[in-house]
């Protein structure tokens, strides 16, 4: 024991032996959303909430959305690429642990009588027997084992956290192509509503054309317009066709299963904003599950940069074992047989071409590259937001000047009706008008759905009431 010590204290003292050298210093720094401009976290605002989608107030939107949760392949893939980064944990928490192996050996040989067997055996066949139980245990002077634990603890919150980010963009795109579809049917409504308008007046033409008040023309233009509108609603509906296939596909399901689908966009409602003194507060961003797991993927490369430096020193086995071995099977089990031993094993490098500088570099580097990924995601995160907060304020005032126009031109053509049928109007006037509706009804449609798809996209931009699981994996797990 007391040579072991001795190996151990001279590997120990030949450390300088592999320099680290110069090695480049990160050059990268994580930014954070106040220096960028975003408000101070003050107190934590419970917004979006985990179920955000809830408050559309749409059952069929839920459970379409709990289907998609269920059954998306993707969302499996997923999965399986979080239960290999725990894979990885396993394997690298097994490494710091009493490794234990057994082995037997029976061969029946033939020694050599030119060998070193020397007689009697020489010439003979006997059986060589080896069996034997060996204990190993590194031990972790240096930290090595800890670093490259802590590495693979990292990479697994930040699996966590991304498989957590394609529930959110599942749950996103499932509920922008519901309103996508809500608003091809609404304006699918509004055409029909439009031909069966261009019906009435073909009717009212036609009265007209008998009794001499009209000509050909207003009858034939009528006629074109009711074509136009039919090609719309040809239109409409493919488009409609399409969506519903497309929101299948993202419910795991097959493409006629939804087909009488039809969701209101009437009935749609989107949540209110959480009311601030200064805007959305920063803490809010740390809620988006790609920015946290571009955080945990920083902490895992500075961790495997630890682990890199820590192959500079030396590795100290502590190994022992105990067996059987003989000659033949009538001693094999025998106490004569007993071997054992115990003792250090010690691994230092000295010089290896520069292999382990090179791989410190590359690391560090690794570790410039993932700050540098988590400021370009930040930054991403922070224009979305900014996008959709100014698209939200925007389309508010364009609803409601919207709403003001739509109503100004239902009273024109109430009015350009009666005089048409009283017989002070001209036809030109009663389509333009007839016309003017329809495309403000439209553009009211149009902003309603906007407005939606905006307040889909903010929550999305916010994390989509991602929190932080509070059971986190740590090196202190078993």
């Amino acid at each position: 024991m007391k040579h072991s010590l001795t190996l151990i204290a001279l590997a120990i003292s030949l450390v300088g032996c592999a320099s680290v050298g110069e090695t480049p210093a990160a050059r990268s720094s994580l930014r954070s959303p106040e220096t960028l401009g975003m408000a101070e976290a003050a107190a934590t605002m419970p917004w979006p909430e985990a179920r955000w989608w809830q408050s559309y107030g749409d059952n069929e939107l839920n459970r379409l959305i709990d289907q998609a949760l269920a059954h998306q392949p993707n969302l499996r893939w997923v999965e399986a690429r979080l239960q290999q980064a725990q894979a990885a944990v396993d394997g690298s928490r097994a490494v710091g642990g009493l490794q234990v192996n057994a082995s037997l050996d029976m061969i029946d040989q033939r020694y050599s009588e030119n060998g070193l067997v020397p007689k009697p055996l020489a010439g003979t066949i006997q059986w060589n027997n080896n069996a034997q139980i060996g204990l190993g245990w590194e031990w972790d002077l240096f930290g090595r084992q800890s670093a490259a634990l802590e590495a693979s603890l990292g990479q697994q919150r930040a699996a966590q956290a991304e498989a957590q980010a394609a529930q959110v963009l599942l749950v996103s795109q499932v509920t922008q192509q519901y309103l996508q579809l809500a608003r091809i049917l609404t304006l699918l409504e509004l055409s029909e509503e439009g031909l069966h308008q261009r019906e009435q007046m073909l009717a009212l033409v036609r009265q007209r054309l008998k009794a001499g008040l009209d000509t050909d023309v207003e009858w034939r233009q009528t006629e074109g317009l009711i074509a136009q509108t039919r090609v719309e609603i040809a239109q409409l509906d493919e488009s409609a066709q399409r969506s519903r296939h497309a929101l299948a596909e993202l419910c795991g399901l097959g493409p006629d299963r939804l087909a009488s689908l039809r969701p209101r966009l009437s009935t749609l409602q989107a949540p209110p904003l959480p009311q601030g003194p200064a805007g959305l507060p920063a803490d809010l961003l740390g809620r988006r599950a790609d920015l946290v797991a571009q955080r945990w993927r920083v902490e895992a490369a500075g961790h495997e940069v630890e682990a890199a430096r820590a192959q500079f020193y030396p590795n100290v086995n502590l190994m022992a074992f105990v067996g059987l071995s003989s000659l033949g099977l009538d001693h094999f089990v025998q106490a004569g047989s007993l071997t054992y031993g115990a003792g250090p094993a010690l691994r230092l490098p000295i010089f290896d071409g520069g292999r382990l500088r090179a791989n410190l570099s590359s690391r560090q580097a690794e570790v410039d590259a993932a700050t540098e990924a988590y400021n370009a995601t930040l930054l991403r995160a922070l224009r979305e937001v900014a996008d959709e907060l100014g698209s939200l304020q925007s389309l508010e005032q364009q609803s409601q000047a919207q709403i003001q126009a739509t109503q100004a031109a239902e009273a024109a053509q109430s009015l350009a009706m009666q005089r048409y049928q009283a017989g002070l109007g001209s036809f030109i006037t009663v389509l333009n008008v007839q016309t003017n509706v329809l495309n403000q009804r439209r553009a009211l449609a149009e902003v309603k759905a906007r407005q939606l798809s905006a307040s889909v996209a903010l929550s999305r931009a916010l994390g989509g009431g991602y929190q932080l699981s509070s059971t986190a994996p740590t090196a202190a797990q078993p």
